[in-house]
């Protein structure tokens, strides 16, 4: 069998994502979460250039969403490029993760929590069912 490296790995995942957006499957796509800012930033040149052929946009993360939709572990203090489609869809992510800082101000972060894990994954394109089962499945909740 053929050995593909990790980068060329990573990028094929990456275009196949950003085919994804333009088709509108997903409003948002997500890169690989990476431990450090230089990894990440490794694949800013690809993505430029693959986001303009597909004709949609990106955002650099540096402190990513976490939800009870996707284990902690993957996500906190790693840095990621959310690719999209629509200038809304973006905002509503950035407003998801305003309305998480402010739920937990305020003390009511559990009362929204499977809410806001529900919103984020209407933005990344998963249906309800398949939603609740990365819920149900997550062993590393915050």
């Amino acid at each position: 069998m053929y050995k593909i490296d990790e980068f060329s790995y990573k990028c094929g995942v990456i275009d196949c994502f950003a085919e994804m957006v333009k088709a509108g499957v997903k409003k948002l796509a997500l890169t690989h979460p990476e431990d450090s800012v230089e990894v990440r930033d490794s694949y800013l040149e690809f993505i430029k250039d693959i986001t303009k052929e597909y004709g949609i946009s990106y955002y650099v993360e540096d402190s990513s969403l976490l939800s009870d939709l996707f284990p902690v572990r993957m996500n906190k203090g790693k840095y990621l490029v959310i690719m999209y489609s629509e200038e809304n869809d973006i905002s509503e992510y950035l407003k998801l993760k305003e309305d998480k800082k402010q739920a937990l101000l305020d003390n009511r972060y559990d009362e929204c929590r499977k809410d806001i894990a529900y919103r984020f994954g209407y933005l990344l394109g998963y249906k309800d069912q398949d939603i609740q089962r990365y819920i149900d499945q997550n062993d590393d909740k915050e």
